[in-house]
């Protein structure tokens, strides 16, 4: 009873990981904004900057590894693979997460010294849904470290068992 409720509270932080990571792609990929001032048109998108189109890509890999792993029998000898790959989108997660929350700072409040405006003044709508995206994507990083920690328990747990 109690393996069969560790498996059903790990599927269950699996399923919102999932979520979390496919909400964080979907609102990153639907934030756009076309703003004009005087003569001047300005269209705001995600493929404007290098990192949000990685943070797209990192959501991208982690909601299909996370719907993969969902379906993979408890007797797969996969598993201890699968501690790996969860290390791995882990730090996925993290570096798009950094990348995309640097992009976002710098245009919430510019860079002075570059010379950088910031942008969210003229497309507030595309901001508040970058900062709903990069939300969703902190709660998918949250998450990952747990399974992380879950999946090392899991393996590591079994393994010191035998020794004694």
């Amino acid at each position: 009873m109690v393996k069969l409720t560790k498996r059903i509270g790990a599927l269950v932080l699996r399923l919102v990981a999932f979520g979390a990571a496919l909400a964080a792609l979907i609102v990153m990929v639907t934030s756009r904004e076309r703003a004009s001032f005087f003569a001047v048109s300005l269209e705001a998108k995600y493929t404007d900057m290098a990192a949000f189109k990685y943070f797209v890509i990192a959501n991208a890999v982690v909601s299909v590894y996370s719907f993969l792993v969902m379906f993979l029998p408890k007797e797969s000898l996969l598993w201890k693979f699968v501690v790996v790959l969860d290390l791995v989108m882990t730090m996925l997660l993290t570096s798009s997460l950094s990348a995309a929350l640097a992009v976002a700072q710098v245009g919430k409040k510019g860079n002075a010294n570059a010379g950088w405006l910031p942008i969210c003044g003229q497309v507030p709508k595309f901001c508040d849904q970058v900062t709903g995206a990069l939300i969703a994507g902190f709660v998918a990083l949250v998450l990952y470290v747990l399974l992380l920690l879950y999946s090392l328990h899991s393996v590591v747990d079994p393994f010191l068992l035998q020794k004694s």
